[in-house]
């Protein structure tokens, strides 16, 4: 059976699913998966290098806002 966001294992009913992906250096980009839609991704042209965060509302699982915070540059 195919369970949200590619995972093993079913969640229970009151749960969210989700999958962070980190990718590889500069060849696989991160993905951020929640409750079965992708958030963040190269395909969604909305991640950047160093932390990729969304903000998700924890009651409704609407995504409030995502955000990249680059370690690098400062």
């Amino acid at each position: 059976p195919r369970h949200e966001c590619g995972n093993r294992k079913g969640c229970p009913r009151d749960h969210f699913a989700f999958r962070l992906i980190s990718g590889a250096a500069n060849v696989v980009g991160p993905s951020i998966c929640f409750n079965d839609q992708i958030l963040m991704s190269n395909v969604r042209n909305n991640i950047g290098r160093g932390l990729n965060i969304a903000l998700v509302n924890g009651t409704t699982g609407q995504l409030l806002r995502t955000g990249i915070f680059d370690m690098y540059s400062g």
